[in-house]
């Protein structure tokens, strides 16, 4: 499973440094590190929708207060 969360200046400032250092400790926690791939990307044209990230290709719209739901139900719902 690949997670790209976009660290562009505008998801900066809605606090993708947050979302990317809490979905770096779930990862560990849960001993994923073989099976998540965890990368940041640029703009992914979406900025209006907050920080954004896509698990496989399917776009999702994080912030650091829903991270543990969207790990949850977006990534161990698919391991």
């Amino acid at each position: 499973m690949k997670i790209i969360v976009c660290i562009g200046s505008s998801c900066h400032i809605k606090g993708s440094r947050q979302v990317v250092e809490q979905l770096q400790k779930r990862i560990a926690e849960q001993n994923l590190g073989d099976r998540v791939e965890l990368a940041g990307t640029f703009c992914m044209g979406q900025c209006q929708k907050g920080v954004c990230v896509t698990v496989d290709g399917e776009f999702c719209s994080v912030t650091p207060e829903t991270t543990d739901t969207f790990f949850k139900e977006k990534v161990l719902a698919q391991l």
